[in-house]
């Protein structure tokens, strides 16, 4: 979507993602809550265009370390989503992010954009799958970087971030109320982006 606009693009779970591999690389506990509280606010994040021909869609430094590398790693997977729910650390990242926005046009994903990130948004995009469908999906994306987990698990895995994320008392994962909810079960990447592209046309 961002390539066909020409926009700047932005995975806001990129983010977390970065504050938890430091979190666990510093020996914190991310179900401390006024551990990651204080390392939100410690640390500095900063999230850049990648260069030329790496294949990466962005690079993300946290501390001056980039945290790019190792952003799909099990023990990140597996503790993401209880840094994620901190309060205090989702108020240091929305205010990043929100800021990160205003260079420009911009698509932005993440579980809590539309309701929480920008309200105000011009479009509001909720992509919808079926767990299994999910969980199909990100088991053939960490497939690409050698043997991964089975199917069964990477389906639990996302049902217990479901309903962490679901249930967390700051932004919880919804669709906006304005948002355009599209199902994407059964559907290519690209007749997703095209869908989207008529609501931007539109």
């Amino acid at each position: 979507m961002a390539r066909r606009l020409g926009y700047l693009f932005l995975d806001t779970g990129a983010m977390y993602r970065a504050l938890t591999w430091l979190a666990l690389r510093r020996g914190l506990d991310p179900d401390d809550e006024e551990a990651m509280a204080r390392l939100a606010a410690e640390t500095t994040m900063e999230v850049s265009q990648p260069p030329p021909g790496s294949g990466e869609r962005w690079r993300v430094h946290v501390d001056g370390e980039d945290a790019t590398p190792h952003l799909r790693t099990p023990e990140v997977e597996g503790s993401v989503s209880l840094v994620s729910r901190v309060p205090a650390v989702r108020k240091a990242l929305v205010r990043l992010q929100r800021r990160l926005a205003q260079r420009g046009p911009t698509v932005m994903a993440g579980r809590d954009i539309g309701t929480a990130v920008l309200p105000h948004a011009d479009l509001k995009v909720y992509l919808d799958a079926s767990r299994e469908e999910r969980a199909r999906r990100r088991r053939q994306q960490v497939a690409l970087k050698g043997p991964g987990p089975s199917l069964e698990s990477v389906l639990a895995d996302l049902e217990r971030r479901d309903v962490i994320d679901s249930s967390r008392s700051v932004s919880p994962l919804r669709p906006a109320e304005d948002a355009v909810i599209i199902n994407t079960d059964g559907l290519s990447l690209e007749e997703v982006v095209e869908r989207v592209l008529s609501l931007v046309e539109a």
